[in-house]
């Protein structure tokens, strides 16, 4: 009864704005929470529902560019912290463009999805995949050993090469990725931005090289910056969250 009359006293404009969040569940292809409108649990799931939709990319459901840099910033902060290993791999569709003019968007949008799920599938569960550009993606990988660096970015471009697009005039395409990789300075105090630059060079390299390739920078890399050398005495901007 409570909760009813909770939801009956509801403003025009909190009604109005509530409306417009399911509407935001509506368009992504979930439903109205269940139990009570109105009620404490029912806002609740209507907010988690909300957080999760504005950390995912809508088209193909992977993390979006915002939650990657979160969880990029807080990895690189556990590395310098725990001295543990991290990579972080940067994923490029090539030649993207061209399939985009010889098929169309609607095809190009129908190989981001598949090569997402290539990705997806290929990495461990407690591994991040991100889509962060039109064509661009990112894996986070934490405790990844520097051994197991140059297999797992090899599984990965193995993995999209081998998956058959079908088109939907029942022909098919096939894609190749460029993969770029750094590991986390371990035991020093970085930043997401220099981590992801130096994963970056890597990709250009690729592509540079010809493409359909992986390029890894060397794990025995020790060098710092000057940037890391001002941040070695500096606060984790994540301590006060532990």
């Amino acid at each position: 009864m409570d909760a009813h009359r909770s939801h009956a006293s509801t403003s025009p404009t909190t009604a109005l704005r509530l409306e417009s969040a399911l509407a935001l569940l509506h368009h992504a292809g979930q439903g109205a929470p269940a139990g009570v409108p109105g009620s404490v649990a029912w806002l609740q799931e209507l907010i988690d529902r909300l957080v999760d939709l504005s950390s995912r990319d809508p088209l193909t459901g992977l993390a979006n560019r915002r939650f990657f840099e979160l969880a990029l910033a807080r990895e690189v902060d556990r590395v310098a912290r725990s001295g543990e290993s991290a990579l972080l791999l940067v994923v490029d569709i090539d030649h993207f463009k061209r399939i985009n003019d010889t098929y169309g968007h609607a095809v190009g949008d129908q190989v981001i999805r598949a090569v997402s799920e290539a990705l997806a599938v290929t990495v461990r569960p407690m591994d991040l995949v991100a889509r962060i550009g039109g064509e661009e993606f990112a894996i986070v990988l934490p405790n990844c050993p520097a051994a197991f660096g140059p297999q797992v970015a090899a599984r990965v471009r193995h993995r999209v090469a081998r998956t058959v697009m079908p088109l939907f005039d029942g022909g098919s395409v096939t894609v190749t990725v460029s993969v770029g990789g750094a590991f986390a300075q371990q035991w020093v105090r970085s930043s997401a931005e220099l981590w992801m630059e130096r994963a970056d060079r890597q990709l250009y390299r690729a592509k540079a090289e010809g493409r359909d390739r992986v390029c890894l920078e060397a794990s025995a890399v020790s060098s710092v910056t000057a940037e890391e050398k001002g941040m070695l005495y500096g606060t984790s901007q994540f301590q006060d969250l532990e």
